[in-house]
């Protein structure tokens, strides 16, 4: 398998969906939007965006199975699999706000090879293959170096469903507030774990997410020198539903409140 070249077909693909998404983002009404349950909402443009992704994934890899958001095609233990979320921020979608993005993510036996993410509002492509940098548009990019906890600026996210640790949440968020430059949560895991690739954040964490928010991200940010694990330090970040991702300087110092807090 060739992953740089993989990786820039992929990246045309995203490219077109993402075309898709700004033409149709003036065109969706209220009557378009459905929901999955009170706060997660998906459309046509989300399936539509979707199903085209899959149809030209199976040109370039056909005996390759699926992780899909909105359920357009499966796996059975396939060597590779594509992990796509073909809107990563409906709602800010909806809303006309950035960022809102295009992610798919490549698994070989199980293990991040490749990761696309493109963030539409901004026409920025972050993306990175198997032994190779992570990159931004064609230019190179690294974590933060930021060195300690309270210069760094940090992304996280609040989950629409599984609300049974939104206290301890809110204790993280609480201790994160007063001991680092700030929070910021801007409605995208994908974006948010690239903007951790680029050294844009130094760190970001949240529960309740899925493969597809942060299969191709994550795997991004591993590429740029950043360390990923789940909230107890262990490797179940992909299909376990909670990540920690940031540089690898204030890594312990982060991941060790996150973990206080949420890793019970």
């Amino acid at each position: 398998m060739n992953y740089k070249d993989l990786c820039f077909s992929v990246q045309e693909i995203a490219r077109e969906a993402g075309s898709f998404i700004r033409t149709e983002g003036n065109k969706v009404t209220t009557e378009d939007i459905e929901f999955k349950d009170t706060t997660s909402l998906v459309t046509y443009v989300d399936k539509t965006a979707e199903a085209n992704i899959v149809a030209a994934l199976r040109k370039l890899v056909p005996e390759a199975g699926y992780v899909t958001e909105e359920g357009t095609a499966g796996s059975n233990n396939e060597k590779f699999t594509w992990v796509i979320d073909p809107l990563d921020g409906t709602t800010n979608f909806l809303h006309g706000l950035a960022p809102h993005s295009v992610s798919i993510g490549l698994l070989e036996n199980g293990i991040p090879v490749l990761g696309v993410v493109y963030e539409v509002k901004q026409d920025e492509m972050f993306y990175a293959w198997k032994d190779s940098p992570a990159f931004l548009n064609g230019k190179e990019i690294k974590v933060s170096p930021t060195k300690d906890l309270q210069n760094a600026l940090i992304g996280t996210g609040f989950p629409y469903y599984d609300f049974d640790r939104v206290d301890n949440y809110i204790a993280a968020m609480k201790e994160l507030m007063q001991k680092s430059r700030g929070l910021r949560r801007f409605g995208s895991a994908a974006v948010d774990l690239s903007y951790v690739a680029a050294g844009r954040f130094s760190a970001f964490y949240e529960h309740a997410l899925h493969a597809w928010d942060v299969a191709a991200g994550a795997f991004i940010v591993q590429q740029a020198g950043g360390k990923v694990t789940d909230f107890k330090g262990g490797k179940n970040w992909l299909f376990g539903g909670e990540i920690v991702a940031a540089a690898e300087n204030i890594f312990d110092d982060f991941y060790g409140i996150v973990n206080k807090h949420l890793g019970i």
